[in-house]
């Protein structure tokens, strides 16, 4: 078990974010990363997400969802490798929960998808982060270089709702820390897939 006390994450020393500022401030400090990594902590289990392999999952068809992933794989092929021509690998902590959300076990195959491109995923029972969550779940944060924390948040129902950005060190810096000592516990995503994931039927249109 993980036993780490969450850091503080002060809602009035961040800035919020609308949808399209956010994409476009996260896409842009991103692809100036030199020489830097970036994290990010997944912790809600179900998302609403607009793409066509989610509205396959919510029409419940299984073999299609699939069938997308793998046609995203070149895709993930190129931005992995181009990760690793700048030195910046961005590394994913997915906490779960079982059993799997229907949202979880679609979004745990194309977590093993992207693995197999080259990217850099972890998974950690939620059970190891508990002792952190005794005020509540852990945010959804993505760290880019060290320097910018993105919290996001959603709805009640999964939907992302705003962003709020901060850039003090203070801030920034403890989260870091907590996100690479929990990555350091936390299972790959190949060996948790095969494991927990690989052999499950096709689960229900969600």
């Amino acid at each position: 078990m993980l036993d780490l006390r969450a850091p503080s994450l002060p809602p009035e020393q961040g800035e919020l974010l609308e949808h399209d500022p956010y994409v476009s401030d996260f896409r842009a400090r991103r692809k100036a990363i030199r020489n830097g990594e970036s994290w990010k902590l997944e912790r809600l289990q179900h998302f609403e997400e607009d793409s066509p392999t989610r509205d396959a999952l919510r029409r419940g068809d299984w073999p299609e969802a699939l069938r997308l992933f793998e046609a995203r794989l070149d895709e993930a092929r190129k931005t992995a490798e181009d990760d690793r021509k700048r030195s910046s690998p961005f590394r994913r902590l997915r906490v779960v929960e079982e059993p799997l959300t229907p949202y979880m076990q679609w979004e745990l195959h194309w977590l093993h998808m992207r693995a197999e491109a080259g990217h850099q995923c972890r998974v950690l029972h939620a059970k190891e982060v508990a002792p952190a969550e005794t005020d509540g779940l852990l945010p959804e944060i993505v760290v880019l270089d060290g320097k910018t924390l993105y919290e996001v948040l959603y709805t009640e129902k999964g939907a992302f709702e705003r962003a709020r950005r901060f850039t003090d060190p203070d801030v920034v810096k403890p989260w870091v820390a907590f996100v690479k000592q929990a990555y350091t516990v936390a299972e790959d995503i190949q060996s948790y897939f095969e494991r927990v994931v690989a052999h499950l039927p096709p689960p229900p249109a969600a």
